[in-house]
C-alpha cells in the first residue's frame, strides 16, 4: 500500500486530479474558461473533464475576460462555486474592475454577509518564447488589493493541495501557475490531502541564508543551493506557497536561523512582493541580520521573443548562485 502511493505525476496532471475529486465530491464546482472544454485547456489541464462531467460544467467560452470573470462571481454569489480560467495572466487586466470592485469587495459591502466562493485560475511568468503580451509577472496586481487569497504553488503535490482549498473557500483566491511548471513531475500521494492557504513549505533546510522564492523560482533556488552545496555554503529555501495569506512566522522563522536572507522573485523588482516581504523582514527580524536583505528580481523590461533575451531577464540559476555569494561574503 505505501509502495502504491509512492507516485510521481506531472504539475497539470495533478490539478486535473483535483478538478476531479472536487467536481465529484461537489456538484456546484463547474469550470469556464477559454478553450478548456474541446481542447482540454492550452496546457492540458482540463482533459478528460468534458466527458465526465458534461458541457454543463466544463464550459468553454468566448475570449472575453471581463463577461466571463463577471459571470464566474455572478455565479459564486448566488452559491456555486466556479473555477475560472483566463489563459494568460496579461490579459486578466481586462477583468480587474470584476475582481476588484466586485468578487474582491462584496463581502465588505454586504457586513460580511456575502460569500464569492470563486477561483480565478491563470499563469504567466517566462517560457516558451510567447514574448511581451503572454510572458508578464503580475501578481503583485493581486497582492495589492483587500479581500483577495494569492496563491502561487511551485511543486505538483502543493499544486493539488492548494487548487482543492481554494475551490473550498469561501473568499475569492487568485490561484497563478507558471507555464514551465506544468511538465514537471513530482510526488503526489494517492490518498485525497488539503494543503491550508496561508502556510508556508521549507523546500530544503540550511544553516547559512535563506531563499524565500515562489513559483518557478523555487526549483531554480533549489538548483542552486545544491551547488553552493559544494562550495560549503548551506542555504535554506523557503516557499512560501500563498502569497495572501503570507506565512509570515516560517519566513521570519528561518531568517532568524540564517541571518542572511535574499528574496528571489521572476516579476520586476519596483512595486513588487519580495520588496513587502523584505520590509516585514527589517521591521521584525532588523536585529537577527548579519547583513541587509536582498533582492534578485526580473529586469524592468518588457519580455523579448527571442528565447536567449527571454532567459536573461528572469532571474536564472547562476544568478542566485552569485548573489547568495555576495551577501554570504559581503553581509557584516
Amino acid at each position: 500500500m505505501i509502495k502504491e502511493n509512492k507516485r510521481e505525476i506531472m504539475y497539470r496532471e495533478a490539478l486535473n486530479e483535483a478538478f476531479k475529486e472536487e467536481m465529484r465530491r461537489d456538484a456546484t464546482v463547474f469550470l469556464m474558461g477559454e478553450g478548456i472544454a474541446q481542447r482540454g485547456g492550452s496546457y492540458k489541464v482540463s482533459v478528460g473533464l468534458l466527458d465526465e462531467f458534461g458541457p454543463r460544467r466544463v464550459i468553454d467560452t468566448p475570449i472575453s475576460e471581463a463577461s466571463f470573470v463577471g459571470a464566474g462571481i455572478g455565479a459564486a454569489i448566488t452559491g456555486m462555486h466556479p473555477v475560472v480560467e483566463i489563459l494568460f495572466i496579461d490579459f486578466a487586466m481586462l477583468a480587474m474592475d470584476q475582481v476588484i470592485n466586485q468578487a474582491a469587495k462584496y463581502k465588505f459591502m454586504t457586513g460580511g454577509k456575502g460569500q464569492v466562493p470563486f477561483v480565478l485560475r491563470t499563469q504567466g511568468g517566462v517560457g516558451n518564447g510567447l514574448a511581451a503580451q503572454h510572458s508578464e509577472s503580475l501578481e503583485a496586481m493581486f497582492y495589492h488589493i483587500p479581500g483577495l487569497k494569492l496563491v502561487m504553488p511551485s511543486t505538483p503535490y502543493d499544486a493539488k493541495g492548494l487548487l482543492k482549498s481554494a475551490i473550498r473557500s469561501d473568499e475569492p483566491v487568485i490561484f497563478l501557475e507558471h507555464k514551465l511548471l506544468y511538465m514537471t513531475k513530482g510526488p503526489v500521494p494517492r490518498e485525497e490531502y488539503l494543503i491550508e492557504i496561508g502556510r508556508g513549505d521549507i523546500k530544503r533546510p540550511g544553516s547559512d541564508l535563506t531563499i524565500i522564492a515562489w513559483s518557478n523560482m523555487v526549483p531554480r533556488s533549489l538548483a542552486a543551493a545544491e551547488k553552493l552545496a559544494e562550495e560549503g555554503i548551506d542555504v535554506e529555501v523557503v516557499d512560501p506557497r500563498s502569497l495572501v495569506p503570507l506565512d509570515k512566522e516560517l519566513i521570519l522563522e528561518s531568517v532568524k536561523k540564517t541571518g542572511h536572507v535574499l528574496i528571489v522573485q521572476e516579476a520586476i523588482r519596483r512595486g513588487g512582493v519580495a520588496s513587502d516581504i523584505a520590509s516585514i523582514i527589517q521591521e521584525e527580524a532588523f536585529d537577527y541580520l548579519n547583513g541587509p536583505v536582498r533582492i534578485l528580481a526580473g529586469r524592468n523590461t518588457h519580455i523579448p521573443f527571442n528565447l536567449a533575451l527571454e532567459s536573461a531577464c528572469v532571474p536564472q540559476v547562476e544568478d542566485i548562485v552569485a548573489e547568495v555569494k555576495a551577501s554570504v561574503y559581503v553581509g557584516v
